[in-house]
């Protein structure tokens, strides 16, 4: 899934926090979640506007670029 059409980020949307497309729901909640040991199921239920697919394609969006030979530009991105 091309990660526009997984992510929207407008200023118009919760101050242009990134955001689940077509929904409301920050991705930094999904993130929120699994680190306080919610399962994904139990995610989706609390955000049922944001599908399965969505949440997925996320969390291999993150995986593959915490885990790509280009991880120095994250880190500069980040700093």
């Amino acid at each position: 899934m091309d990660i526009k059409a997984l992510i929207t980020i407008d200023p118009d949307i919760l101050g242009g926090q990134p955001v689940f497309a077509g929904t409301r729901v920050p991705v930094e909640s999904l993130f929120d979640h699994l680190e306080a040991g919610v399962p994904l199921d139990e995610f989706l239920d609390d955000f049922p506007t944001v599908s399965r697919e969505q949440a997925v394609a996320l969390l291999e969006v993150a995986n593959r670029l915490l885990t790509s030979r280009n991880i120095a530009q994250l880190y500069e991105a980040a700093a």
